[in-house]
């Protein structure tokens, strides 16, 4: 099994849940709510899973650096986030650390 893409999926189902959750208003629209459960279900089943390959640390680390990438983004491009030079250098700076704990990782 390929761990990694696991953990790629969980992360983006944490992008998921996290946008759903603002979508939601507080759990007070019912569809919202349901994606939300359904995506933080599935993101913690696959992080889960991925630890079987994983080591706990870099997996955590690569899974919430997935969810706040790609939640900022969402947030720039739907939600009307403030999309600045420096932060995306910094975003990107994230993906970098990401492909780093990946090339650094042992295997599993």
């Amino acid at each position: 099994m390929n761990y990694w893409l696991v953990l790629l999926l969980a992360g983006i189902f944490e992008i998921g849940f996290t946008t759903c959750l603002k979508l939601s208003d507080g759990f007070t629209k019912l569809w919202p709510t349901v994606a939300f459960a359904i995506c933080a279900l599935a993101s913690f089943g696959l992080l889960t899973l991925s630890l079987k390959g994983i080591p706990m640390g870099t997996a955590y680390a690569v899974w919430t650096g997935i969810g706040a990438f790609g939640t900022a983004i969402v947030g720039m491009m739907f939600f009307k986030d403030p999309s600045t030079t420096m932060r995306m250098v910094f975003l990107f700076g994230i993906i970098g650390c990401i492909i780093g704990l990946k090339f650094v990782a042992p295997e599993g």
